[in-house]
């Protein structure tokens, strides 16, 4: 760093792949090495800058393309076509963004890539930049991917449960849903498998989780992977407090009004709202919509229901009306300040990892209900590794019926079986806290992390 500017310790570019659920973590985790002494900078796509504009006031926002600057995603006639074009109008500009900021006089010293996006460990190599992959989701889920990835685990599955080191046994419906059931999403099966194709190649490898929560995991794959834990990656008002005005994540995909949700909660009493929200991805067809509806209005527990704008339709008819006294429906939340507010007594969920870990620092106990992708091996870990939830049963039609919620709300609201998971979620929050804050693991990882860079 001779000859450049002393006033920080490191200049990080960080580029996540461009989903909601992707870039929130390493934004906070850029507000973060800001915080020990760093300069960061965000490279979202274009956009995603024109129609979110992201926000912060410490890290840097610049763009990249993905080859779709004006309708991103739905603009790609496939999944596959998407991820050509993100690799090649990424490449592309890229590049031209390590020049820009190098002519501005902050040439970037690293590059934080998402685990998502290998190739950009070629441009690395090509600029002699410091390179850190980012493992969005947990341990558990890398691991699986990575053992089916390097052949260690054939598919399709022809026996269960399946035995992997520092992992539950696992039956197939608890594996990632792109290796229960092979075949499907064929892009994104291979998407999820690349990210090993050249990780060896990076200088470090960080993952989204702290060690406590993941320790066999961790230490298992830690012997053919070198891994970091800086997690977990919510805002620092919830954990440590160490990083200066970090009350949200800067990014959401829906306006926000969040009067209407926490005024609505502070008239409750404690631990008496279920809280329920399944992401801004998850769809359901009517039937299941109104199984959910009608098992929130049997337990007769209060209910706070994110219900997006494209959803509504498909509620059974006068069912608002009817659940005035009990619930509130919104069509997006501050999910954070409302999983802190004491009047939550449960989340109930996709099991989606950052909505997962969100829970688990502010100790709120789940019912989850996963969809695809990571989601069911995070349910898995939810009821029967941390204990903190119940994971609700599909019936043979592959709906969850009425009953199934009712009866799942009830085991984590009241009961001993209620008591236990609230205690084990307070357990989990606090080892969360302790991560992150001074000497903690996720601590000291990033210090390892940042020692090569003398402030």
């Amino acid at each position: 760093m001779e000859g450049r500017n002393q006033s920080y310790r490191a200049h990080v570019l960080a580029i996540p792949y461009p989903t909601q659920g992707h870039i929130n973590p390493m934004l906070q985790f850029c507000k973060r090495l800001v915080s020990k002494g760093c300069k960061a900078t965000l490279a979202i796509t274009n956009f995603i800058s024109k129609t979110m504009q992201p926000k912060s006031e410490t890290v840097q926002i610049d763009t990249i393309s993905d080859g779709f600057d004006e309708g991103g995603f739905t603009q790609a006639e496939s999944i596959h076509s998407y991820l050509e074009h993100l690799q090649d109008a990424g490449l592309k500009t890229l590049r031209e963004l390590l020049n820009r900021q190098k002519n501005a006089g902050t040439p970037v010293d690293c590059i934080i890539y998402d685990s998502f996006l290998p190739w950009v460990v070629d441009i690395t190599q090509e600029f002699g930049l410091v390179s850190a992959a980012f493992f969005t989701q947990p341990c558990a889920v890398n691991f699986v991917y990575y053992y089916v990835y390097h052949g260690l685990l054939t598919l399709p599955i022809s026996s269960c449960p399946v035995s992997i080191p520092g992992l539950p046994l696992l039956d197939r419906l608890d594996m990632p849903a792109f290796i229960a059931f092979e075949g499907t999403y064929p892009a994104y099966f291979q998407l999820v498998l690349r990210q090993f194709l050249n990780i060896d190649k990076a200088d470090y490898v960080l993952v989204n989780t702290f060690y406590k929560l993941e320790a066999e995991a961790l230490d298992a794959m830690s012997k053919v992977c070198p891994l970091l834990t800086i997690g977990p990656t919510v805002p620092s008002v919830y954990l440590d407090n160490r990083v200066a005005n970090d009350e949200e994540y800067g990014l959401d995909l829906f306006e926000l009004d969040p009067s209407m949700s926490i005024k609505w909660l502070h008239s409750k009493p404690k631990g008496s709202v279920v809280f329920t929200a399944f992401g801004s991805m998850v769809t359901f067809d009517e039937k299941q919509m109104e199984e959910l509806a009608m098992g929130l209005k049997q337990s007769n527990f209060y209910f706070l229901w994110v219900v997006r704008a494209c959803e509504e339709a498909k509620l059974p008819r006068n069912f608002v009306q009817e659940t005035r006294e009990k619930g509130l429906l919104v069509r997006w939340s501050p999910q954070m300040k409302v999983l802190a507010n004491e009047a939550i007594g449960c989340f109930f969920s996709h099991a989606g990892w950052n909505s997962s870990i969100e829970a688990l620092s502010m100790g709120v106990p789940m019912v989850v209900m996963p969809q695809w992708t990571d989601q069911t091996t995070n349910a898995k870990l939810v009821q029967d590794v941390w204990k903190v939830g119940k994971r609700v049963k599909v019936d043979e039609n592959g709906l969850v019926g009425r009953e199934e919620v009712e009866g799942c709300v009830r085991q984590v609201m009241e009961g001993e079986s209620g008591k236990e998971m609230k205690d084990n979620a307070i357990k989990w929050m606090n080892l969360a806290k302790e991560a992150v804050c001074e000497n903690g693991t996720s601590d000291k990882c990033i210090h390892e992390f940042l020692s090569r860079w003398k402030v």
